[in-house]
């Protein structure tokens, strides 16, 4: 935003039009295409490209990721409906909302890095105590690979919170050799990023489940495992957190293959002895 105020008076015409369209409706502007800002403004696209070269960066997109980077933490609830509204359009959402979260997949794929999760399999496999943090929308997250991680380990804590003090009380004695697990993806709790920090300066492993390594959580955390979730949707697309959970769950349960089958076996007398799951009738 600076770099556009500061060369107002050197802009084009045009390129004024598409600055001022930028300071005024940042939070549309950041998800709109060349093309469909130059409609907007009512410039060409190639004036739009000029124009983020003319700002320094290698292209549009460049452009357009650096303003997303800006408001991640920004946008309200009302402007990501907004912003949902423009970018769906007449389209058919079903179609438009599926092809996004596969979208997201693929960019998870891309950026999340192997070398990083297989260490975090590792802490946690080593780790005394486990404690899993999620709040708001992120607590489906965390309630989901609790209850796997319970059937798999007998150290872990899913912390409820519904205030900061409560997350305090419930990690109080999160020290070395523990793992803490925080998720959260903007807008980034502030409760979750506390409590995480707390984590670390008291000598616990942070471990970050989050959309980008710009997240405050990121900044927190020792690892980070990135999953790309739609900030721009004023419902938080989880598709790629979960599927990053799988992962994670799939490669402790083949570290403690033996462990796992030992207890499901186990589980499976238990579960029909006191009959949990409705038998089905297959003649």
């Amino acid at each position: 935003m600076s770099k556009i105020q500061s060369g107002m008076s050197e802009f084009s015409k045009g390129q004024r039009l598409i600055a001022r369209y930028i300071i005024e409706h940042y939070d549309k502007a950041a998800f709109m295409t060349a093309s469909k800002l130059g409609a907007t403004v009512g410039v060409s696209e190639s004036t739009v490209v000029r124009f983020a070269t003319e700002l320094g960066y290698g292209g549009y997109p460049h452009l357009q990721k650096a303003l997303q980077e800006m408001i991640r933490n920004k946008l309200t609830a009302v402007q990501r409906m907004e912003v949902t509204n423009d970018r769906m359009g007449n389209r058919d959402v079903l179609r438009a909302v599926l092809n996004s979260d596969i979208e997201k997949i693929r960019l998870t794929l891309d950026e999340l890095d192997q070398e990083t999760f297989n260490t975090v399999v590792e802490e946690i496999l080593k780790a005394k105590h486990i404690y899993i943090l999620g709040v708001r929308s992120s607590y489906a997250l965390s309630s989901f690979i609790g209850f796997y991680f319970n059937l798999m380990f007998d150290n872990v804590r899913l912390v409820h919170t519904t205030s900061a003090s409560e997350a305090f009380e419930q990690i109080l004695r999160v020290g070395k050799g523990d793992v803490v697990l925080g998720i959260s993806f903007p807008r980034y709790s502030r409760r979750t990023l506390k409590a995480l920090e707390y984590a670390r300066d008291s000598g616990a492993t942070a471990i970050a489940l989050t959309d980008s390594r710009l997240s405050p959580l990121s900044q927190a955390a020792h690892y980070t495992l990135i999953a790309k979730s739609d900030m721009a949707s004023f419902v938080d697309s989880l598709v790629a957190p979960l599927s990053v959970i799988n992962a994670l769950i799939v490669a402790l349960g083949m570290r403690k293959k033996d462990e796992v089958s030992n207890i499901f076996n186990k589980l499976e007398t238990i579960w029909d002895e006191y009959q949990v799951y409705e038998k089905l009738d297959n003649e």
